[in-house]
């Protein structure tokens, strides 16, 4: 015997899930038995579950934030950076972006 569970979602959500999933050989329906599967194999969410630090550099003390600061200061003085437009193209060029 079979049971049917029934998930309301975005449209747009369902759209880019669709596309997503068929794109990895496979289609909605059976990424999420995958994943209630995976749910019964690891005994809890098959990934890491944590919210979301507003600021990365959180668990930093001053000090170490001021050595980064320090670090990053002695790397542009020796011409080690990157330009923020060269950045921008190869984010868009490798994201789609």
């Amino acid at each position: 015997m079979a049971s049917t569970i029934q998930v309301r979602v975005d449209d747009d959500l369902k759209a880019k899930s669709d596309a997503l999933f068929k794109d990895l050989g496979t289609d909605t329906t059976t990424a999420i038995r995958m994943f209630l599967t995976q749910a019964l194999a690891v005994n809890g969410f098959p990934f890491e579950i944590r919210r979301a630090n507003a600021n990365p550099y959180g668990a930093l003390t001053e000090h170490e934030i001021l050595d980064k600061l320090e670090k990053s200061r002695e790397h542009a003085a020796h011409g080690m950076y990157k330009d923020a437009t060269e950045v921008s193209r190869n984010m868009r060029e490798k994201y789609g972006l």
